[in-house]
């Protein structure tokens, strides 16, 4: 499975509806949890079963996609199945008992609520919530696929933009001629790596430069009033500030 990001550009209304399909999925999701704690014996079924009477109980839960609605209930179930498995394992300590989420950054669509256009550079979401039309920019050029190999799209909130994600089933396989060369890693904290010719790599260390920019900026967090668009507006660039260490991070693995 290859999953391919982009970033999207749509009008504030646009963007308004995506954070309402998030609040939507996060509602889902916690619902499917409650309905765990309180109902002994529910199964991955059940909490499917559950997503329609949500739908229509609730007419802001029936304009999400009836597929982004058994999405966040397979997250919920995840999260239940995983406390399961710990719980079988004898994992000591703490064994990840269901929590309700707080901040969700995510709603995951399957193979319906969505179209991606013939020239790959848009996407429209088809659900009731609005989201209409967002254009797509990216390095990866997915006319190497076909649509009926993308599984999943993620619309995804990050500090900076709204983000689609693509997830497409791939068969990938490389013919590679063995050289006969053999090389050894040793990967450290010092250096990010030696290898058994002598080569060294220098460990970055992005997150310690950045720590003290980024216990500066949580100061400033913490002392803004909750609620506050003050609050909110040290909270955005607080979040900028950890997507660049992360980024860096990954363009280093890269």
């Amino acid at each position: 499975m290859l999953v391919f990001e982009f970033k999207a550009y749509g009008k504030s209304v646009q963007l308004a509806a995506v954070d309402e399909a998030i609040r939507t999925a996060k509602f889902i999701r916690n619902s499917c949890i409650r309905l765990w704690m309180d109902v002994q014996g529910i199964g991955k079924n059940d909490l499917q079963k559950y997503c329609a009477v949500l739908a229509a109980n609730f007419p802001f839960a029936n304009e999400l996609n009836s597929m982004a609605r058994q999405a966040s209930a397979e997250r919920a179930w995840s999260s239940i199945s995983r406390f399961y498995d710990n719980c079988k394992k004898g994992v000591p300590g703490l064994k990840g008992y269901p929590q309700f989420q707080k901040d969700c950054r995510s709603v995951e669509y399957k193979t319906s609520g969505w179209k991606l256009a013939d020239n790959r550079k848009s996407i429209t979401f088809t659900d009731k919530k609005g989201i209409g039309r967002l254009k797509l920019k990216g390095t990866r050029d997915l006319h190497f696929y076909q649509i009926n190999q993308i599984k999943r799209v993620r619309l995804v909130k990050r500090a900076t933009s709204v983000y689609v994600q693509l997830c497409i089933d791939v068969d990938r396989s490389e013919n590679i001629e063995p050289t006969g060369n053999t090389l050894g890693l040793d990967v450290g904290l010092k250096e990010y790596y030696t290898d058994s010719d002598g080569v060294m790599v220098e460990n970055p260390k992005f997150l310690r430069k950045g720590e003290k920019i980024l216990k500066k900026t949580q100061r400033r967090v913490s002392k803004k009033v909750k609620s506050s668009k003050n609050r909110g507006k040290a909270r955005r660039i607080l979040g900028k500030r950890h997507l660049k260490i992360s980024r860096q991070s990954y363009c280093t693995m890269l």
